[in-house]
């Protein structure tokens, strides 16, 4: 993008600097914007172009720096409140200001989706995903084609977590800090459980196979001082012991981590207490009692958490609706990776939904085909439920999806095969319970009548059941095949996995300009002249009974970036605190000019940051509405 024609015209550099903005062209757009700023200092668009591009090429203090110069000189701007905000969201520990600026863009310009669009994500980075789904909404009502909006609008419908969710992004503490007290933690349960299992099977060997019953009891009470050991050198590595409880609270997984490490620590106890001695007695008493679910619970908790985080990462959330709002924008890269980690989601649900309809036969179910057909019948559900939410041509269509993704293509084929052969399963348990012989009845190999009278077809009923249970089971491990490829895959390109942890904010803005590059009002020398000599200037503002007037008793001056300087009465500054928006009359002998913007309390004046500006002649005999 070349210089502009005239390079001493400060709103031409404006104009490359957001052409070269919009190019991804950081380092040209900050020489732009900053010769902007040079010819024009008091020109807060300039200010806060150099601020964009300052945060895009990672100097995120300097960034800060002119969009707090953008705001002062020009308070009133809420796209100079946008940007200050987006500015002030990359450095750890300013949340609660980026969101006091974007909360006063909102405040300034509710019309306004880019305002909305930062308070929801200010709200979602918090995890308050209710909040930002209102903040997107409302964004969606004034653009519904919004990328940005739509995208995140379908996270918080899957309950999107970002990665360091035990950081609060208000917390003054630097989230390394946390990342380290969460990182300790985390070690300190993982060693103790390990620990732990590995010597309470030391001890069952040496008190149940070698007979040391006594000996094994007091080697595994030496263990409990290994723990110790690990626990103060793990605490030792924490600084920011007062956030560890909030953590915990906001993170449900470290938490479950801790909880089911305390539960471990007190298993173990409980199982070294009660070790049987080697008497069959004993033994059997044992089996059924504290020490078999103390062995269990120390050896298999583990299993059991990764059990539970596989059915709650399935299970969050409301993947369909997710997915119709990625598919209202489907040439939007964030929009197609998130498209990807949803059907995966998708895939797991049908996956855990399969494995309970294969699992009945094991209980004496006799409606496994109805279970598996009521599974078939909802993924069809699913998909046509999508194509009517997206409605039309934006229809969400599987085939370039599966075409990207080959090992999500061979999730749902070897889904639709389990499903099919546990339908033929389920009939083929039904024929053989329609001829009054138990499943479980055995056969010769020559199909010989056994067991009450089961016949050569009634054998062949029961081959099929079995063949087709065994070929279910091995369509849902192939299903595990394939996400452990694709996750394999993922790490070794260092790209997207299938997983929720793959899933992205998107910051698109679309074909529209961002509200923090939007030009800022300029005003023309005429309206200058007639607000600063005019002694007919009305002040309009919203009052709680409905809109008012008011005659300004001055226009102190007129800024060089335009914006106006007022003295008004109590009840305009009361006006003002409730709704900053009002609207300026200035009357001249040839024109009368409406300025529309927001009016910030100053000391003793009002400053008017102008928005738009209308000017029009006074209507005369020739303007008279025709009948």
């Amino acid at each position: 993008m070349p210089p502009p024609h005239d390079r001493a015209d400060p709103r031409a550099w404006c104009a490359v600097a957001v052409a070269r903005l919009s190019r991804d062209q950081p380092e040209a757009a900050l020489e732009a914007a900053r010769q902007a700023v040079g010819r024009d200092p008091d020109g807060e668009w300039g200010h806060r172009l150099a601020s964009l591009a300052l945060e895009r090429l990672g100097r995120d203090s300097e960034a800060v720096a002119s969009a707090r110069e953008a705001v002062r000189l020009a308070p009133g701007s809420w796209a100079a409140r946008l940007r200050l905000g987006g500015a002030l969201r990359r450095v750890p520990g300013r949340w609660r200001d980026a969101w006091a600026e974007a909360r006063k863009a909102v405040r300034f310009a509710p019309d306004e989706p880019d305002a909305h669009v930062l308070a929801g994500d200010l709200a979602l980075l918090r995890g308050e995903q209710d909040r930002a789904a209102r903040s997107y909404e409302l964004a969606l009502r004034r653009t519904p084609d919004h990328p940005g909006a739509r995208i995140n609008l379908g996270l918080t419908l899957l309950r999107w977590e970002r990665p360091r969710a035990h950081h609060d992004p208000a917390w003054d503490v630097d989230p390394r800090e946390t990342g380290r007290a969460r990182h300790a933690v985390e070690v300190w349960s993982r060693q103790v459980r390990v620990l732990l299992a590995a010597a309470l099977t030391a001890v069952s060997v040496a008190g149940l196979g070698l007979g040391l019953h006594r000996e094994a009891q007091l080697g595994g009470a030496v263990v409990l001082g290994a723990v110790l050991a690990i626990t103060i050198r793990q605490a030792g590595r924490v600084r920011a012991w007062p956030y560890v409880p909030a953590m915990l609270g906001r993170d449900l997984w470290l938490s479950m981590s801790v909880s089911v490490t305390l539960m471990a620590i007190a298993a173990y106890v409980a199982g070294l207490a009660t070790l049987p001695p080697v008497t069959p007695a004993s033994l059997e008493e044992a089996a059924g009692g504290v020490w078999a679910g103390a062995l269990g619970l120390v050896l298999f908790n583990g299993v059991a958490v990764a059990v539970v985080r596989l059915l709650a990462e399935a299970w969050r959330g409301r993947p369909l609706r997710a997915l119709g709002h990625f598919a209202a924008v489907p040439a939007d890269r964030t929009a197609l990776r998130d498209i990807d980690v949803t059907l995966w989601i998708v895939a797991g649900r049908v996956w855990w939904l399969t494995v309970l309809a294969a699992l009945l036969p094991l209980t004496g179910e006799p409606r496994t085909a109805l279970a598996a057909l009521a599974v078939l019948g909802g993924l069809l559900y699913a998909r046509r439920r999508l194509a009517r939410r997206t409605g039309g041509r934006r229809a969400l269509r599987l085939g370039p999806f599966l075409r990207a993704d080959r090992w999500l293509a061979v999730a749902f084929l070897a889904l639709l095969v389990a499903i099919a052969c546990l339908t033929v399963a389920g009939m083929a348990g039904a024929g053989m319970a329609g001829a009054g012989v138990s499943p479980t009845a055995g056969t010769t190999a020559a199909g010989a009548v056994q067991d009450g009278g089961r016949t050569a077809g009634e054998a062949a009923w029961d081959v099929v059941e079995r063949s087709s249970l065994l070929g279910s089971w091995g369509s849902l491990a192939l299903v595990g095949l394939a996400f452990g490829a694709r996750a394999a895959r993922a790490w070794w390109r260092g790209g997207a996995g299938p997983w929720r942890a793959s899933l992205v904010l998107s910051e698109a803005r679309g074909p529209r300009l961002p509200g923090d590059m939007s030009p800022s009002t300029g005003l023309s020398d005429e309206v200058r002249h007639a607000a600063t000599y005019s002694r007919s200037v009305v002040l309009a503002y919203t009052e709680p009974d409905g809109p008012r007037a008011l005659a300004v008793s001055a226009v102190t001056s007129v800024s060089a970036s335009g914006e106006f300087r007022l003295i008004a009465g109590d009840e305009a500054w009361d006006a003002v605190e409730r709704d900053p928006r009002v609207v300026l009359f200035v009357g001249d002998p040839r024109f009368w000019a409406e300025v529309r913007g927001v009016a910030v309390p100053d000391n003793d004046v009002l400053r008017i940051t102008p928005r738009r500006v209308l000017m029009r002649e006074y209507p005369g005999r020739h303007q008279a509405r025709s009948r």
